[in-house]
């Protein structure tokens, strides 16, 4: 049996752009997909903070150590610049394998979205 679990987890930062006219996805600054072990084009669930929305998408990368968060496509009218989101991945894998697994997650400083 397989299930799915938190994979990798960005706790909290702050979108810097929306782009309406982009072809879908979310950028994210490539030191935050490195530290918390995402890859370009991986599968990502978006929980906007002030608002509740919930959408999925996936993930292109961003300048390296930019800061950038930013909504593409029609998902950008479900935040706005400034909004605080959490950006989750889940990965499928054996049962037994679930039980030692440990996820990356990272804390970025929710003002600059960099690293502390």
């Amino acid at each position: 049996m397989t299930i799915e679990v938190l994979k990798s987890k960005i706790h909290r930062v702050r979108i810097t752009g929306a782009d309406l006219n982009y072809i879908g996805s979310i950028t994210v600054d490539e030191a935050l997909m490195d530290a918390a072990n995402i890859i370009e084009g991986e599968k990502v669930s978006i929980v906007n903070v002030n608002n509740g929305e919930r959408l999925d998408t996936y993930v292109i990368k961003g300048e390296r150590n930019s800061g950038e968060i930013t909504m593409n496509g029609p998902a950008a009218r479900r935040v706005q610049p400034g909004d605080i989101v959490i950006i989750i991945s889940y990965a499928s894998m054996e049962f037994e394998e679930a039980k030692s697994f440990r996820p990356s997650i990272i804390f970025p400083n929710e003002s600059t979205n960099r690293l502390n």
